[in-house]
């Protein structure tokens, strides 16, 4: 047996746990023998993490669900499969319900066509669907759900006591998920559900990728910062508001303006 190394109180990340990174962070919540998956990551790491959940002595006939924070590919592959060996459920929230329940290659990220990216993306069904405000219970344990859009349209993060399991929001190094018109990102939404990470009470982040760090308020503001700029940036195309260059552009042809020094 593996001697559990719990993070926080009901709370272990069975990558930390491994002491390998086998993919996204894989949050085990637990209270007594019941407990509950935030995320799985793909297909092939599954029976890794179902060998370590046995080594820690929780019952695999105890999983209560698993859940999704959002419809990307490195998140949930492995649903599909882990769901049938633990005979539960799936917990999502309703806009990612249809990507799962198809498999969508281009909504979950699994083909990338450009980049030579293809993946299997076994569709799952999602029976339960959860929304901002709701409350997930394990045993006594309750997570508070957070319905935070930006990166996705189905991003959810999941506050329990002083910890936020902030799925794709931010990083430690103040990176954040990726912003992709064609993956249902959206920058001001992405804005306004990092303010709210900012200005709350919470004191850990336990985000999808990388490590669990303190609430850092400066950090967060200046990654708040940055994504403003993206408003106003032809880097992001149809997501940015406008792109203030070719206002400049529309003065200098008007009023036949040449370049400076010419």
């Amino acid at each position: 047996m593996l001697t559990r190394k719990v993070l926080f109180p009901g709370i272990i990340e069975l990558n930390f746990q491994a002491g390998e990174v086998l993919g996204c962070n894989v949050y085990l919540i637990f209270d007594g023998d019941e407990w509950i998956l935030i995320d799985i990551g793909y297909e092939e790491t599954v029976d890794d993490f179902v060998e370590i959940i046995r080594q820690l002595d929780f019952p695999l006939s105890r999983c209560k669900t698993l859940v999704a924070t959002h419809a990307d590919v490195d998140h949930i592959q492995g649903l599909a499969k882990l769901k049938q060996l633990l005979k539960t459920s799936v917990t999502a929230h309703p806009h990612a319900v249809g990507p799962l329940a198809t498999g969508d290659p281009l909504l979950t990220l699994a083909v990338i066509d450009a980049q030579g990216l293809k993946l299997d993306m076994p569709p799952v069904q999602v029976e339960h669907q959860i929304e901002e405000g709701d409350v997930l219970t394990v045993g006594s344990l309750e997570l508070e759900v957070w319905h935070t859009p930006g990166h996705t349209n189905s991003q959810l993060a999941f506050r329990v006591g002083d910890v936020l399991l902030s799925g794709d929001n931010i990083y430690r190094d103040g990176c954040v998920g990726a912003i992709d018109a064609h993956h249902g990102s959206d920058i001001k939404a992405f804005i306004r559900s990092l303010e709210r990470i900012r200005d709350s009470d919470i004191a850990w982040l336990a985000p999808s990728h990388g490590p669990i760090f303190a609430k850092d308020a400066a950090m967060i503001d200046r990654t708040i910062q940055r994504l403003r700029g993206y408003l106003h940036m032809a880097d992001f195309g149809t997501l940015a508001e406008d792109w203030p260059l070719m206002e400049e552009w529309d003065d200098e042809v008007a009023e036949g303006r040449l370049p400076e020094g010419l």
